[in-house]
């Protein structure tokens, strides 16, 4: 949809052509009849008899013999019409009038030799043949000026001749407006039936065409005398006169060089009968299968060995059961790093117990003089700053292409759709609402710095005479009063746009009706069900420049107009509106960012309300206001706060950007973490029996959990800072956030919570009121044995021994397995991107927007083909190598866009490119003899079409006359070097072309269409440093679309630059945002693996045993794989967002798993037994600091405003906590109690 290409009137070149070819048609100076002799050597018409009212020449009706010409006139006819010789049915001045209308169809042919050839004879057979009246026959003769002049032909052809004439010029491509040449000179027929009913059409006054009809016959053989025309025509793979592959896709050439073929996707697939099975969903049922096979076998042979171990045990001990392998007892010596920490931790509590306040203080200090940090915070809320780094490929392309060609313009768009009905939008009465909406955009005045601000001061104008706005208002010139009926002549224009006067915009240029409506199918453009207005506005690198900023507050502006005036006006007329402008998605994402403020601190308070009265014991109605433990929880969820804030201030000191995910998930993660060592120490210090000195009882109590805090602690922070190594600076800047707020929480939680149970346990034995320690109750009996909590009964009683159950354990193992398989299967399914209509607030009017884009929009984004440092001396082959004309290497750049554009499922190209140097090529070929002129004094010369014209000498105009009579073609065949410039004609000409407005006379003029697609520094030494071909995607409507149409062109220019051994990178406006999509597989898997990886190493450094670590990683492994396998059944993609979480997940799913399998390890007894202890003891801790705080935190994301909460927090988070919960406390406790790892403490007597 790039405006720049706009071309003056250069539909009117074609029908005028028609008509010069008929009016140049002789006619006899007799007065006689017509058509009454038809035979070799007789004319139908000769010379010209008089014009019509509005200037239009008339040719005369007789037969009169062919004439012989004179040797300069027949020397000319040669020159155009190769075919003509002897004598011929024109005059003089009727072939000085054919060629000068000729010219104008020349420049859209010029680059496939077959075609204009055959195109040119046509015209040449029909006004100067010395048989004209054997397949010409007026059937109309009006009276001017008292000579017969003709009104009406018909003009007899075999089919064969037109089929093969319409084949040989179907596919030339008219680069400059990315389509046919045949939508100009044929108003984009479909077979060449079309096209001879458009050239044969009769013009109304002032209109161009032809002054009188002619009807193309193929029928001949019914009239006497008549031999239909079936002269000579080339095809356009004729080895002498080819084209090229992009104007001729059959050329045997092309279709041997790689015609692009349908390719569909081919998937590995078995079918078994009527059901169809993907390779890997097999291969995983496969796998499955023989694992549950193998493990039953394996259970089996166990309960044998079992067995037959009691009955020898029976047997050789007078009949009783001794210890079998299942009861037995397994010791293993405590690693050397579990001792010492233990023993840390023991010495730790003891001076923490002496020195409680003292600590408190000073480990509090520390995050608050770190929090001070936050007066240089500064959130990233750019998308290309988050997503992108900074040295990716995609950024160094959009840097390269803004500096050396020009940012891609800004957009700012209008959809107004009918969804009553469904009907058509195409009414008088919808017109006439769009000349409203639009007068009222035109009155529009933003305010900037005091100064005024119209849409004319920042729109693009390639041309400089108008905005290049696109609406079907164009067709109607932006003027109300322009036709009285509305839909008539935009029903013309549809089908004429290319071709008609009358339908260009005001800036010159064909307005494509694909670009301008949505809701239609095919070309039927009358049922389209929305109009679609695009204003497209310059725009710049620098956001701090006044221009930048202008545009911005016309956008604002231009938005508040769209939501209280025009959203009233369609609505009232039962349409839907929806708009859109540059600066809309960064708008609302920040107010996307304080739009859910309140749901998440309610989300929070909820949790901190919670936790607050889940420490205390269980309520005593003697001393219920003594036994609560609420302000150690608000303490503790204090400094889960400070270790957030420390983290954060620490960084912002540093000079590193926050960002929202920071602040959305991190506080999430590290309450998890921190509330789960909050609740294990404190229940570490209730188990602890009463009667023993406080300073024992927390010593023992350090010791006892410490060394699992750690671990899971020191695991987390090693996960998060491997994720820093990650490219992608989103997720890289929460992995350090993270890292550094996990370790604060963890040193506050060994530190200054531990003082705080002090001192909390020391205001609860003196009898002292919660929240009010100076009050104290008189009755207080002071500490008491503490009974355990219901939910430890309850993992005591009955949660672990109804895992001992075999059958449940057995049970519980192969639907875990099963669903870890099926999970795998089901994140093969995950789609990369992130819609927008998620990252949006619910309430945003760009949800209707976006919705409407991929419902309507029949066209996809401008794609450009940069090219580095082309080469165009006569010494290099590049040029042939780029372009797509005749002599073009068949498998250059351009023509295999071409081939890609004809397969666009695959290639997601939708036409072949526009090109520069194409037209560039044509522009300046002999052939194009109106197009590349000269002054005598070697000045550029414009089209006559252009006039005034004024031969510039010394900077003044030394003649200024309506035509430049004086010009001449800058070269001769003779002087290119096998149809190819020079360097110095190249070096010369290039400006000329850039600056050479299009026309009807050159349509192939450069300004406005590739003013900005190449970069001319520095070009004198041969070399073009920068130069873009633009083409289209399909219509992208999903966001793997958009994935899968960049990693298309990026396949196609890797292979093009290896291929032609030059630099070339594909360019659209939204690469730089899914950049990060093409591999965001790999950075995923290689998050989750590093932080696998460091989890396992971690606890095998820390515990000394990789049958532990095994076990711990086995469970991670499989608490990821079915994070990803619900993804995959809620539809949730994988993005950045998402690949945060899976990084999150690993931390949270290590509280789930260290916690349990560390005190698996240390207790006594056999497994069973093991396992029920570590329920008890951890079990409780793990529900009620994780499972239980995050599901009331959870639940209240459910009604976030922006559905991204919901999505990607609520539906993430809760999928989570339940995956976590059951592998945690359900899962785990089985698999430890059939492999768990022997004990690390001996049974005592």
């Amino acid at each position: 949809m790039e405006l720049s290409f706009l071309l003056r009137r250069w539909t009117v070149v074609l029908i005028q052509i028609i008509l010069l070819l008929l009016t140049g048609i002789a006619a006899q100076q007799t007065n006689g009849t017509s058509g009454n002799t038809n035979g070799e050597g007789f004319c139908s018409m000769y010379g010209i008899c008089g014009k019509r009212g509005d200037g239009k020449v008339l040719n005369c009706a007789n037969t009169t013999r062919a004439v012989k010409p004179d040797e300069l006139l027949s020397s000319k006819i040669q020159s155009l019409c190769p075919t003509i010789s002897g004598d011929i049915c024109c005059t003089r001045d009727q072939f000085d009038t054919l060629r000068n209308q000729v010219q104008q169809a020349i420049p859209f042919l010029v680059g496939c030799p077959a075609c204009l050839r055959n195109f040119l004879n046509l015209y040449c057979e029909m006004s100067c043949s010395p048989n004209q009246s054997q397949f010409i026959n007026v059937t109309s003769i009006n009276q001017a000026n008292s000579t017969k002049t003709v009104g009406a032909i018909d003009f007899f052809v075999t089919s064969e001749y037109g089929e093969k004439l319409y084949d040989s010029c179907k596919d030339v491509k008219f680069g400059t407006m990315n389509t046919r040449a045949m939508d100009f000179i044929g108003a984009g027929a479909h077979n060449y039936k079309e096209w001879f009913a458009f050239m044969g059409k009769l013009a109304s006054p002032s209109a161009p065409g032809s002054p009188y009809a002619i009807t193309y016959r193929t029928d001949g053989s019914d009239a006497s005398g008549i031999k239909p025309l079936n002269s000579t025509v080339y095809s356009c793979g004729d080895t002498s006169l080819g084209c090229s592959c992009g104007d001729c896709p059959s050329n045997n050439v092309c279709l041997n060089n790689g015609q692009v073929k349908e390719q569909s996707e081919k998937r590995c697939a078995v079918k078994m009968g009527s059901l169809r099975a993907r390779c890997l969903d097999f291969s995983l049922t496969i796998a499955f299968v023989v694992l549950l096979a193998t493990f039953l076998l394996w259970g089996m042979l166990k309960e044998r060995s079992i067995k037959s171990k009691r009955t020898f045990n029976a047997e050789n001990h007078d009949g009783k059961e001794l210890a079998s392998d299942e009861s037995a007892v397994e010791t293993q010596q405590p690693s050397i790093v579990q001792k010492y920490m233990s023993n840390i931790f023991r010495q730790l509590g003891i001076f923490i117990t002496r020195n409680a306040v003292l600590v408190l203080v000073v480990s509090v200090a520390i995050p608050v003089l770190l929090s001070i940090g936050l007066i240089r915070l500064n959130v990233e809320t750019r998308p290309a700053k988050l997503w992108v780094s900074p040295g990716s490929k995609m950024a160094d392309e959009k840097k390269y292409f803004d500096a050396n060609l020009a940012p891609f313009y800004r957009i700012e768009e209008l959809i107004i759709a009918n969804t009553s009905t469904g009907g058509t939008v195409m009414t008088e009465d919808n017109i006439k609402l769009l000349f409203q909406i639009q007068k009222k955009v035109d009155k529009l005045r933003a305010n900037y710095s005091g100064k005024s601000v119209a849409l004319t001061d920042i729109c693009l104008n390639p041309l400089g005479t108008a905005c290049a706005t696109q609406s079907i208002l164009q067709y109607f010139q932006m003027n109300p009063e322009a036709y009285t009926s509305y839909v008539d002549h935009a029903n013309y224009c549809f089908q004429h746009y290319s071709s008609e006067i009358s339908c260009l915009s005001t800036f010159q240029a064909p307005i494509d009706p694909s670009v301008a409506l949505g809701g239609f199918s095919e070309n039927n453009y009358a049922e389209a069900s929305a109009f679609i207005i695009t204003y497209p506005v310059n725009n710049q690198v620098d956001e701090n420049g006044d221009e930048y900023k202008k545009a911005v507050a016309w956008e604002e502006a231009f938005i508040t107009l769209a939501k209280e005036e025009i959203s009233p006006m369609v609505q009232n007329q039962g349409l839907s509106l929806s708009f859109s402008s540059e600066n809309s998605v960064q708008k609302e994402l920040t107010r996307e960012s304080s739009a859910d403020a309140i749901t998440i601190a309610i989300s929070y308070i909820l949790m901190f309300i919670y936790i607050s009265f889940m420490l205390g014991d269980s309520p005593r109605s003697s001393s219920f206001f003594v036994s609560t433990k609420v302000f150690l929880g608000l303490s503790g969820v204090i400094l889960v706060i400070l270790s957030v804030v420390a983290s954060i201030g620490f960084f912002s000191a540093a000079g590193v950007k926050s960002t929202l995910i920071i602040m959305e998930v991190i506080p999430f993660l590290v309450l998890a973490v921190g509330v789960d060592n909050m609740c294990i120490l404190v229940h570490a210090v209730k188990r602890q029996l009463a009667d023993e000195p406080l300073e024992n009882r927390i010593s023992n109590a350090l010791s006892e959990v410490g060394p699992s805090i750690t671990l899971a602690s020191l695991a987390e922070v090693f996960t998060f800072a491997a994720g820093t190594f990650t490219p992608m600076p989103a997720v890289r800047v929460f992995s350090m956030f993270a890292a550094l707020a996990i370790l604060f929480d963890f040193l506050l939680q060994v530190t200054a919570f531990v003082a705080l149970i002090v001192l909390d346990s020391k205001r609860d034995e003196s009898g002292r009121i919660d929240c009010f320690p100076c009050v104290k109750l008189a009755s207080s009996q002071g500490a008491v044995e503490r009974k355990p909590s219901l939910l430890q009964r309850y993992m005591k009683e009955y949660h672990a021994p109804f895992l001992a159950n075999k059958i449940v354990k057995y049970f519980v193992v192969v639907v875990f397995v099963g669903f870890a398989f099926a999970s795998i299967a089901l994140s093969t399914r995950l789609e990369p991107g992130l819609e927008q209509q998620i990252v949006l607030p619910r309430d945003s009017y760009l949800q209707g927007y976006f919705n409407d884009i991929a419902k309507y929009l029949r066209v996809g984004p401008p794609l450009y083909f940069v090219l580095k440092n082309f080469n165009y001396s006569s010494e290099s082959n590049q040029t042939n190598q780029i372009c797509s004309i005749n002599q073009c290497n068949s498998n250059s750049l351009l023509n295999e866009i071409s081939k890609a554009s004809l397969d666009p499922k695959n290639s997601f190209i939708a036409k072949p490119a526009a090109s520069w140097l194409d037209d560039f090529l044509n522009w300046l070929s002999p052939d194009a003899f109106s197009c590349c002129r000269k002054f005598t004094n070697q000045n550029y010369c414009p089209p006559d079409d252009q006039a005034p014209c004024c031969e510039m000498e010394e900077g003044t105009c030394t003649t200024s006359t309506g035509t430049c009579s004086n010009c001449t073609a800058c070269f001769l065949r003779s002087d290119l070097q096998n149809g190819r410039p020079s360097t110095k004609q190249f070096r010369e000409k290039l400006p000329w072309f850039l600056n050479a407005l299009p026309s009807q006379d050159c349509a192939k003029g450069g300004k406005g269409a590739y003013t900005t697609n190449l970069n001319l520094t520095g070009f004198e030494s041969g070399i073009v440093r920068a130069s873009a071909f633009r083409t289209y995607h399909t219509p992208l409507n999903k966001q793997t679309d958009y994935v899968d149409s960049l990693r298309a062109a990026r396949d196609f220019s890797s292979k093009m630059s290896e291929a032609l051994q030059m630099e070339i990178f594909p360019y659209s406006v939204f690469y730089i945002f899914f950049e990060q999509y093409l591999n965001i597989w790999k950075t995923a898997l290689i998050n989750i693996a590093l932080g696998l990886g460091v989890v396992f190493i971690v606890c095998f450094l820390v515990t000394g045993s990789l049958w532990t670590s095994a076990i711990i990683l086995l469970v991670l492994i499989m608490i990821i794989v079915d994070l990803m396998g619900v993804m995959g059944i809620l539809k949730i993609q994988l993005n950045a967002l998402s690949v945060v979480n899976l990084v999150m997940s690993i931390g949270i799913a290590v509280e789930f798993c260290v916690h349990i399998t560390h005190a698996f390890t240390v207790s006594v007894g056999n497994r069973d037994a093991r396992m029920k202890e570590a329920l008890y003891t951890m079990g409780s801790s793990v529900f009620s600091g994780i499972t239980l705080t995050k599901l009331v935190g959870v639940i209240v994301l459910r009604f976030a405003k922006s559905k991204v909460f919901v999505v990607y927090y609520f539906q993430m988070y809760l999928a989570l906590v339940l995956i976590g919960f059951l592998h945690g406390l359900v899962f785990l406790p089985v698999l430890l109690s059939l492999i768990g790892p022997p004990s690390r403490r001996k049974l005592q007597n």
